[in-house]
């Protein structure tokens, strides 16, 4: 591999951010970026009086909710870096679309509340970085707000998130009190609201205030001072490999809203973070992203990202080597070869034609219906596949029809593309064919139902039919139609699987007790 490619592959750090809804996610990406010279003016999520909405919130229902729904990517430059961030949807209902994104970068941020601490999505989001052992760094937001104590936040990552941490740089006051940070790792103090020549202060030998300043009269600046040497003494040490590893979490503290410990964590996590990482295909071989061979996987399909053209954009992770416009690949699953002439990189909606792009990035390729959600690309003659992306078993089921009938063309091209994106499922029964869609959350079915209205001018009409226990059969050979009953409910899935809908747990053990030799799995 020729050394200037191997430079660039190496300047990428791809990494999402994960928290729970209202933590600040979205508003540490508008910072981040604002950083990154991407844009001029960091917008709050929720700024409709101003009419400024984030960046990286470029779905309708979106910008009325501020709330994310879709994974985002977005690119920048920082202190020659190029990083890839991908904001996820916090919405326990997008919970699919999130886990697939995280398949997909070498690191995570996670984004705590000061107030709230550890939260449900947060701890879910953080299992599945931990199932797959990539480094995450904490970012812990709202400290001009009056929340837990910071020794007590701490407490609770190591307790109910079972990982160690070390703070990188600790509070001083909070909420109206708060003065600025205390930051070990680069021996400062970064104050809070002041002029940016006096941002930094310097700490002598002992760890103190090496100025005469104000601060040092406060009680906030004596107990940051007493917490450090808590820290010091009875704390974790630092240890690269095991951030590295996902064993220990840097944690930071700052205000994503009032943009004060951003540029700090920033700067701090681009020298820790890994560069892209090798991943495995189905038969356990690694892939190593300096290969000189282009290869990639699709993590997420986006119909509409432009509605005037009606468009779908398949969103690749890059795994090695390099990207070029016009180069043909090969569709690992269908064996098809293909020229790509139209490939983006993204800025939220805002996009640009990418001409190269190399491992660690994630582009866009333009897309008639050729992709699936887990399907690998790879540019040399050996085709192989990329290991399988998780699928959720859904809960909730609806029958869903068009109001008017006169549409159905557009109706029926709309489930089809909206359920090639992944967050809902679709399912048919035998011989009326009516269509079941499933979905891990209620709130999908109203972006559904949202998006079949503004974007593909259909009004539908949807029919709860509760939840479900969805199970799929290992020898569908052996199954019968005289098997289901008004407790289970037989029905084909998009790819023409049978699939059982139990009414509940015990409708499923009952079936299971009378038809011992039908096996039945679920998906994640």
């Amino acid at each position: 591999m020729d050394i200037k490619l191997q430079d660039e592959i190496l300047k990428r750090r791809t990494f999402a951010i994960i928290s729970h809804p209202d933590a600040g996610k979205t508003t540490i990406t508008e910072k981040l970026l604002y950083f990154g010279g991407a844009i001029r003016d960091a917008g709050t999520v929720k700024g409709k009086k101003s009419g400024k909405f984030a960046t990286s919130d470029w779905m309708e229902i979106e910008k009325q909710r501020g709330i994310s729904v879709t994974s985002s990517v977005m690119q920048f430059d920082y202190n020659n870096c190029r990083i890839n961030i991908l904001d996820t949807p916090g919405h326990q209902d997008f919970s699919e679309d999130t886990y697939r994104t995280l398949m997909a970068v070498d690191s995570a941020v996670m984004i705590v509340d000061a107030a709230k601490g550890i939260e449900a999505q947060t701890l879910k989001l953080f299992k599945v970085c931990r199932m797959r052992g990539i480094p995450i760094f904490t970012f812990i937001n709202k400290l001009d707000r009056q929340g837990k104590e910071p020794l007590e936040l701490m407490e609770e990552l190591e307790e109910v998130l079972g990982i160690q941490s070390y703070a990188m740089n600790w509070p001083i006051g909070m909420g109206k009190e708060f003065l600025g940070i205390y930051d070990r790792f680069n021996g400062r103090i970064e104050q809070f609201r002041t002029e940016e020549s006096e941002r930094f202060l310097p700490l002598d030998e002992e760890g103190g205030l090496a100025v005469d300043h104000s601060m040092k009269e406060t009680s906030y600046y004596t107990q940051a001072l007493e917490d450090i040497m808590l820290l010091n003494e009875a704390g974790n040490d630092f240890d690269e490999e095991k951030v590295l590893s996902g064993d220990l979490t840097p944690v930071f503290f700052g205000s994503a809203l009032t943009n004060f410990g951003v540029q700090t964590f920033l700067e701090t996590y681009l020298q820790f973070a890994p560069t892209p990482q090798p991943r495995m295909t189905e038969h356990e071989e690694k892939v190593n992203p300096l290969n000189e061979d282009f290869s990639g996987f699709i993590f997420k399909i986006q119909a509409n990202m432009n509605p005037a053209h009606r468009d779908r954009i398949a969103f690749v992770r890059i795994v090695s080597g390099r990207f070029d416009r016009g180069m043909t690949v090969t569709l690992a699953r269908t064996g098809k070869t293909f020229k790509v002439t139209q490939s983006t990189q993204f800025l939220a909606d805002d996009r640009e034609t990418v001409e190269t792009a190399v491992a660690g990035d994630i582009i866009g390729l333009y897309d008639v219906g050729n992709y699936q959600i887990g399907d690998t690309v790879v540019g040399g003659k050996k085709a192989f596949t990329y290991e399988k992306l998780p699928q959720f078993t859904p809960e909730l089921f609806v029958k869903v029809t068009a109001k008017n009938v006169l549409k159905s063309k557009h109706f029926h091209k709309g489930i089809q593309q909206l359920v090639q994106e992944g967050a809902i499922q679709y399912y048919k029964t035998l011989h009326t064919e009516e269509i079941i869609l499933g979905a891990v959350g209620q709130l999908q079915f109203e972006v559904f139902e949202h998006r079949m209205k503004n974007e593909y001018n259909v009004e539908v009409r949807m029919e709860p039919i509760g939840s479900k226990v969805a199970r799929w059969i290992e020898n569908e050979e052996e199954v019968k139609e005289s098997m289901t009953g008004p407790r289970s409910m037989l029905v084909r899935d998009r790819y023409d699987n049978y699939v059982f809908l139990f009414e509940n747990e015990f409708a499923t053990r009952w079936f299971q007790d009378k038809y011992e030799h039908i096996k039945l799995y679920n998906l994640l």
